[in-house]
């Protein structure tokens, strides 16, 4: 070739590689302005906060209310439920009647698909035995439902009640809330339902007996895993839309870190690693509280509470508890503090009731794990809980105010002396009455109870399995924009270098 005809066509592919390499800049910049888009509070926003507040104008909402609107939503039933939130329980009667009429699977905020995994790993572990063949025990009235026995086991008995409500979903004449119902078929599902009660598990048959070389719970764990790594509901999502309930911190030892890509139902983390358990993925649920309620017109106020600080429990605990026996120390001596060992025998349970209901505060302090029952204990007894506890992770704090109730302590702080009881005589007779009378408000939402209610425990629960299940689906959608763009942009890429190559 000569060096004219060279000459000649330098320039036409020098002007056709800035003419690509324009366009290319042009798509890249359109990428970014839909991302923009994507992102702005202008228009899906927007029009959200419109359709849930049924308002013609737009007026910024406070960002937790806006969150349990804008999620839990979906028909007027629920709108009606997720206001009780906030303002608990005026006309449950209306309102679960509405619901009844409403709750099929093509209304219900969450579609749930059960496994029938064997009694022995569910109501068998409370001696329920049924009929040749019969899997599930009747639960059309409250007589005919295995009685979750066991004292202080009750406390982790949150499986127990997600799997009786599920079945109320699909049985004639139970009223209960709309928060989530059994679908037969995994592939009308939102949720898989993992329906083993691992928390009594653990506490019946974690220990050797004779000459048994893996416990009757470690067994189940192990039955549990194959079973599951064997569904093609698992294989399907990596068992990412599957919910595990493991509320007592030591169940599911086994078989965690196996399962760790389900979402677990929690009561705390403190003894999972990040890469199993996470506020990203799972969900902290309450304990079941031990004390009786205290009904909000039997409740004692500020002056009918002659105590000012209570406590009882286990003094002398390991890791973060050690922070008790300072507090102890510290407290056992002062005018108005009740700061005394105590069992969870059905004594101890009823002083306790009696305790907490006459004190004006109620010590929640970090033991073996962050977590303890005793909060939902001074809930339900309307005594202002005080939190100590660094890492304490709290159920259904997206759409819950805890400093609107409760004390908060750092374990730093509160181990000074005079700290704590400075922090708390400061408190005016004002101050502690609007907290008590949000106590009376919100103690509902963590009750468990079968049928369950509009808002109770059982109930909050699934709307923050919905909440959870739809941003994992919104953080999926927004990875796949990123990606969108970065399949484009390795095009474009590889356009330029077969350019520059051939050049």
């Amino acid at each position: 070739m000569s060096s004219v005809s060279v000459k000649r066509m330098l320039p036409s592919r020098l002007l056709y590689f800035l003419i690509a390499f324009s366009v290319s800049l042009l798509m890249l910049s359109s990428l970014s302005l839909l991302e923009l888009c994507d992102d702005s509070s202008i228009g899906k926003s927007v029009l959200q906060y419109i359709v849930v507040n049924n308002a013609s104008t737009y007026s910024k909402p406070n960002v937790r209310t806006s969150l349990t609107e804008t999620l839990v939503i979906k028909d007027s039933a629920s709108q009606e439920v997720a206001n009780q939130v906030s303002n608990p329980m005026n006309n449950v009667e209306e309102l679960e009647k509405y619901e009844r009429k409403l709750c099929d699977k093509d209304r219900a905020r969450l579609k749930v698909y059960m496994y029938d995994l064997p009694t022995e790993f569910q109501f068998g572990l409370l001696g329920w035995k049924g009929d040749k063949n019969q899997i599930w025990p009747n639960v059309s009235s409250e007589n005919s439902v295995p009685s979750y026995s066991g004292g202080l086991n009750l406390q982790h008995s949150t499986e127990y009640w997600l799997t009786l409500d599920l079945l109320a979903s699909v049985t004639e004449d139970v009223t209960r809330p709309c928060g989530a119902i059994r679908v037969q078929n995994s592939s009308e599902s939102e949720v898989i339902f993992v329906p083993f009660f691992s928390s009594l598990s653990y506490n019946r048959h974690s220990k050797n007996h004779g000459k048994q070389m893996v416990s009757v719970d470690g067994l189940l764990q192990e039955q549990l895993v194959e079973f599951l790594e064997g569904r093609k509901e698992w294989k399907q999502s990596s068992g990412r839309d599957h919910l595990i309930v493991a509320h007592h911190p030591n169940s599911m030892l086994v078989a965690r870190k196996k399962l760790g890509s389900a979402m677990f139902v929690l009561s705390d983390f403190g003894r999972y690693p990040v890469e199993i358990a996470n506020l990203d993925k799972d969900i902290i649920a309450p304990y079941k509280h031990m004390v009786r309620t205290v009904p909000s017109v039997d409740s004692a106020t500020f002056s009918e509470r002659p105590t000012l600080v209570y406590f009882q429990g286990a003094i002398y605990r390991k890791d973060g508890g050690v922070i008790r026996q300072e507090l102890y120390h510290l407290l056992k001596d002062e005018k108005d503090v009740h700061f005394q060992f105590g069992s969870s025998q059905a004594n101890g349970i009823k002083q306790a009731s009696k305790g907490m209901a006459s004190s004006k505060f109620c010590l929640n302090i970090a033991g073996d794990t962050p977590s303890s029952n005793r909060l939902f204990d001074a809930i339900a007894s309307h005594c202002v809980p005080v939190i100590i506890s660094d890492e304490i992770e709290l159920p259904f704090e997206d759409i819950l105010d805890y400093s609107e109730f409760c004390i908060f302590a750092r374990a730093v702080d509160a181990v000074k002396k005079g700290y704590l009881l400075s922090l708390l005589r400061g408190l005016t007779r004002e101050k502690w009455t609007k907290m008590w009378e949000r106590l009376k408000e919100v103690s509902s939402h963590f009750e468990y109870q079968y049928p369950s209610r509009p808002c109770d425990a059982v109930d909050m629960i699934w709307q923050s399995v919905y909440r959870k299940k739809s941003f994992t689906q919104l953080n999926v959608h927004r990875k796949n924009k990123y990606r969108l763009k970065e399949i484009l942009f390795l095009d474009i890429f590889s356009f330029f270098i077969f350019n520059i190559l051939t050049f």
